[in-house]
């Protein structure tokens, strides 16, 4: 057992104190919430080719994280990447459906090939002068192993460029991403003032993995323009916005 002397006792008070608040929220079985400062520099999202959940919700977790740091004024451009798959699947984003901030600062990239769009990613991670970028690959192609997931990661955290990567139609494999979802469409809230009208989009959200979050699902929507969880689905009772999920992660389910 280490020694403890007087003078280590006398300053333990004074590291403790000078802890930062971020590693309180980085404990294991602490809960993911929207506008949390400490956001991962990658993250995944897998969802079906047959809707377009995948690309809306990465975009909001963008825009939420663009928000909570302070950033959600910055001017930079930001990337969007789709392989030729992707595009068949569910087009191209369209300019006028996209938050009014953002029409006039993006740049698309149409790849023919998996291995093109993993380049084109990398690449513009490289760049400081994107303030994120939102990429769309389907499938598991060869091209997306361990060690290419792992070159984003690095390229991502070294830079300090976003990056969420949407996977339409994939199985969970192995992948350095700090933060792997799965998402589905939801029925959207009534709106308030005209119940003929479409509602805002609303996503079923299961965070199967994170660093430092515990696995857990929520049903959110971005109502004007905030990403936000459903007061209907949270547990009211303990103050979690979320539905902690049980068993095995998908990636092993997937694996089974």
């Amino acid at each position: 057992m280490p020694e403890v002397t007087a003078s280590s006792r006398a300053i333990a008070p004074f590291l403790r104190s000078r802890i930062p608040r971020a590693l309180a929220a980085r404990r294991p079985d602490a809960r993911w919430r929207p506008g949390l400062e400490e956001q991962p520099l990658h993250s995944e999202i897998f969802a079906s080719g047959g809707e377009a959940s995948g690309a809306g919700l990465a975009l909001a977790l963008a825009r939420d994280a663009l928000a909570a740091a302070g950033e959600d004024d910055d001017r930079r451009q930001v990337l969007w990447v789709q392989d030729r798959v992707t595009i068949r699947l569910g087009g191209r984003p369209c300019v006028q459906g996209l938050p009014p901030d953002l029409r006039h600062r993006l740049i698309h990239v149409a790849a023919a090939t998996p291995e093109d769009a993993l380049f084109a990613l990398e690449e513009g991670l490289r760049c400081r002068d994107l303030v994120c970028v939102i990429g769309e690959i389907a499938g598991n192609p060869r091209a997306l192993s361990f060690t290419a997931s792992r070159r984003l990661s690095l390229t991502a955290e070294r830079h300090g460029v976003s990056l969420w990567l949407v996977r339409l139609d994939a199985a969970p494999d192995l992948s350095s991403a700090r933060m792997r979802w799965r998402v589905s469409a939801a029925p959207s809230p009534h709106p308030r003032w005209n119940p003929a009208a479409p509602g805002y989009a609303t996503w079923r959200a299961e965070l199967f993995r994170a660093r430092s979050h515990a696995p857990g699902e929520w049903i959110l929507n971005d109502a004007n323009g905030t990403l936000r969880p459903d007061p209907a689905f949270a547990a009211t009772d303990s103050g979690d916005l979320v539905r902690p999920t049980v068993g095995r992660s998908l990636a092993a389910r997937a694996r089974a």
